[in-house]
């Protein structure tokens, strides 16, 4: 995997929004039983960005981005 951390707050902020809302709307992403709304799921997962619980991830040979846990063991192969 050749990728590279993205800071959140560099992102445009349009940019950033769709960054997430395509992560919470991805197939596998399930928060149980209860429907959470899309703003909701999307506020979340900023706050776990400005808080450094997670992390944007770029792939360059994918050319995709993800979301991850900051302790997610792939992020220790990484450059920041």
């Amino acid at each position: 995997m050749k990728a590279v951390k993205i800071p959140y707050d560099q992102l445009n902020p349009d940019t950033l929004h769709g960054v997430i809302e395509e992560f919470v709307t991805r197939d596998g992403t399930d928060y149980g039983e209860i429907e959470v709304p899309l703003e909701t799921r999307i506020s979340q997962v900023l706050a776990q960005l400005k808080t450094q619980k997670a992390v944007i991830v770029f792939d360059h040979d994918s050319e995709t981005c993800t979301i991850l846990r900051s302790d997610d063991p792939v992020l220790k192969k990484l450059k920041d």
